[in-house]
């Protein structure tokens, strides 16, 4: 279905109820976000709710590989903005362990407490405060409207100060949410409030990306069509900058089982994310 044929943007925007048993996913995410912390936890290896600002979500956790981490990445869930923090996604950290890195997971002020561009900042100013706590290459992945926040920080109004996108080596935007526009003709809008100006300000593919940045844009081939159409948007907008910016379609997933390949240290995400 192209855009301009596209009359409920609410249900081109509703994942849910295209994916057989959804409702079951959340909770077998906090189950495994919570075994997987319980194990980090035992073996020193976890550092809880690192604060990175005022409000109580501004807080991030970081877990750590064995030995001296070779670098760092910081993964942004999803929610559209409005739902979820960092406790439903610690079991995605064992592919970036497996390799040597430490991983940070912030939680942020959701929708709408917040405006998106505050989030944008909130997400900034984590990104900035893990990197402070490990030295070497960062590499950043986000999920859904975490992929919107990741790909964002690629801008050229990026919030990330000159030192830490010296250090940015790869990002992975998972689903993202590249265009924010035809968010404003959902219902979700009534929450995230987000208006013409702020939309263009905030989308990415709007914005002129930094030069020599790395970017993929990954999302499921089983995922409704607009996020298969926001995943093209980057490399076809973004193409002719100095930039390296490609996409990929994951055979068969849908967009709450896209991300499990970032548990897997040997899965093709993990490894696009990290070059190895």
């Amino acid at each position: 279905m192209s855009a301009n044929s596209i009359t409920d943007w609410s249900d081109a925007y509703s994942n849910g109820a295209y994916i057989p048993d959804a409702s079951a996913f959340p909770g077998k995410w906090q189950v495994m976000a919570s075994a997987f912390r319980d194990d980090l936890r035992a073996a020193n290896r976890l550092r809880e709710d690192i604060s990175y600002g005022p409000h109580l979500r501004n807080r991030f956790d970081l877990f750590l590989p064995e030995g001296t981490p070779k670098g760092l990445v910081v993964f942004v869930h999803g929610g559209y903005w409005m739902s979820f923090d960092k406790s439903a996604w610690s079991h995605l950290a064992q592919g970036t362990l497996a390799h040597g890195f430490a991983l940070a997971m912030p939680s942020y002020v959701l929708c709408p407490e917040a405006r998106i561009s505050d989030i944008t900042r909130q997400v900034g100013a984590a990104i900035t405060a893990a990197a402070s706590e490990v030295a070497g290459p960062i590499h950043l992945t986000g999920h859904s409207a975490g992929g919107h926040l990741v790909s964002r920080m690629n801008t050229s109004t990026s919030p990330l100060g000159a030192d830490v996108l010296a250090r940015l080596k790869k990002t992975v935007s998972i689903s993202g949410l590249h265009d924010l526009r035809p968010l404003m003709k959902t219902k979700m809008n009534e929450t995230q409030r987000l208006d013409l100006a702020e939309a263009r300000a905030e989308s990415a593919a709007l914005l002129e990306p930094l030069d020599g940045i790395d970017i993929t844009c990954w999302v499921g081939s089983a995922e409704r069509p607009e996020f298969r159409r926001q995943n093209a948007l980057l490399e076809n907008l973004w193409s002719g900058f100095d930039v390296s910016v490609s996409s990929v379609e994951d055979a068969g997933k849908h967009h709450f089982d896209v991300i499990d390949g970032l548990a897997d240290p040997d899965h093709r995400l993990v490894r696009t994310l990290l070059g190895v």
